[in-house]
Parts: structure tokens; sequence; C-alpha cells
């Protein structure tokens, strides 16, 4: 599919859960915001802009609070609280998951995944490629112990990013679920971000159904930080 060009110098860390499973210990509590910080840290790059999708936007909130003096600006699109009430629709879309999986019935679990999503006009390639990310999510559960969880470095989400000064900018695929509109509210008042962005014809995977128009904010945003 096509892909527009990123930022100069862009590097793209993995939250844990997408895509092929990979061993876990069940011993060490994931810290997945410690996890991006430590590849930055082996990647020698000292200060950087953080930029994450759907749950990389929480993680990315977590490392840019526990290392404020090293980021130089975030973008946060689709981003959720995971303490905010589910909406009806989020609920469903799990419960459909939860319903497929208890079956024992993989397919099913993906198909309700990519139904959920991603957006009524997504294309045929499109849902292929979130139902290969899915299956291996999902097969990545089945297979292995997930770890806890950390303590979150947001704590309860109401003030630790009021604390951060870097620029920041929070969007939303225009067809994703409320819940990350109404999530990304908070943000977007804390952070000085102002509006929340809206990327057009998006739903909730927007990087890969709208490559050019989630890249395209991203890019002017990183063009317009003050150089030091």
């Amino acid at each position: 599919m096509p892909r527009a060009p990123g930022p100069p110098g862009g590097r793209a860390p993995r939250p844990g859960g997408c895509g092929a499973p990979t061993p876990r210990c069940p011993s060490r509590s994931a810290r997945p915001w410690a996890d991006v910080l430590d590849t930055l840290d082996h990647l020698g790059v000292g200060r950087f802009v953080l930029a994450g999708n759907s749950l990389g936007a929480l993680v990315g909130l977590q490392a840019a609070v526990t290392a404020p003096e090293r980021v130089e600006g975030m973008v946060l699109v689709g981003y959720r609280p995971h303490d905010q009430a589910a909406s009806p629709r989020l609920l469903a879309a799990g419960e459909a998951e939860r319903a497929a999986l208890a079956a024992g019935d993989l397919d099913a679990a993906v198909a309700a995944g990519v139904e959920a999503w991603t957006s009524p006009g997504a294309a045929d390639d499109v849902r292929a490629h979130a139902a290969r990310m899915l299956r291996g999510q999902l097969t990545g559960q089945l297979a292995l112990r997930e770890p806890p969880l950390a303590a979150d470095p947001l704590g309860d989400g109401s003030a630790a990013p009021s604390t951060l000064t870097a620029p920041a900018l929070v969007a939303v695929g225009e067809h994703d679920m409320p819940d990350f509109f109404e999530g990304g509210e908070a943000p977007a008042r804390d952070l000085g971000a102002g509006d929340t962005a809206v990327i057009p014809a998006a739903g909730r995977l927007a990087p890969l159904e709208q490559p050019a128009a989630f890249c395209d904010p991203l890019v002017d945003f990183v063009r317009r930080l003050p150089r030091r």
C-alpha cells in the first residue's frame, strides 16, 4: 500500500501486543514506555519527538512524563486513557472478540476485530493487513502469559500531562469510535495543543488507512518545532 514519507531520522519502536507475538518474561512487569526510552538510548538519541497512534499514543505520553527533559514535541493520535469508561460501541467490540475466543474461533475473533477497528471505506489491503496484525496479537495472547503492567507513570492521569511543556498535536481519525474523540480532549487541553485535528476518512488504524493524511500533519508539526 502507498506510504507517505515520514520525518527524517524517525524511529518506530512498537509497543508489545501488536503484530507477531514475542517471548516475554513472566517475572518482569511490562513497562512499554521504558522500552521506548531504552530503544532510544540504544540508538544514541538524546532528544526526540514522540508520535504514537492508538496504544502508541498512550505509551508515548507515558514516556514523555518519564523523561520530559528529552521531549521536543508530541503527536498523539487516537488517544484514550485506560480508565475512561467505554462507549457501547467499544464494549460491543470487546465482547464480540472475547466471545469468539471463548468458543475457540480465532477466525471469528479476527473478523470481529477487523470490523471494529477499520472504517467502512477501508481498502481490502488495509483490512488484510489489519487481520494479520490482529491474528498475531491474539495468537500471542493465547500462547503466552501476559506479564503484569508496572505502575503507570501517568498515575490517575489528572495532573501528569499538565506538567509537560513540549509542543503537542492531538488528532483522531474521522471514523474512529467516540471514545477516542473524548479521550483526546484532556491531553489537548492539558498540553496546550489547541483543537483536536481530525484525519479525514480514517478510522482507528489511521496510519494504514490514510497514510498521507496521517503523515502530512505530523511532518508539518515537526518542521514547525523550534530549532535548537
